[in-house]
């Protein structure tokens, strides 16, 4: 048989998650440092809202802002620039 060429496939895009609420300013402040490190790095920004998602409520609420990396939590209450730039491999 054959081998197939394989092309290597690009690196996934990372994701960094924000939880947390509004009017928070520990949100605010993890906003700016995460937005800092993921357009450096090239990884992608999303929120989500505990006041519209019981489930996170439920789970994240006296530790907001929480911080997750492709979906795992990496951090909360305050984001260290240094720790989030090694887990997004910078």
């Amino acid at each position: 048989m054959g081998r197939m060429n394989r092309t290597p496939q690009p690196p996934q895009r990372r994701t960094v998650t924000l939880i947390g609420k509004p009017g928070c300013h520990l949100c605010d402040d993890a906003r700016g440092v995460i937005e800092k490190v993921a357009s450096e790095l090239g990884a992608s920004v999303e929120e989500r809202d505990i006041t519209q998602d019981e489930e996170l409520y439920r789970k994240y609420w006296e530790q907001i802002p929480v911080v997750l990396v492709d979906g795992a939590q990496h951090d909360f209450w305050r984001v260290d620039e240094k720790r989030l730039r090694k887990a997004l491999g910078g």
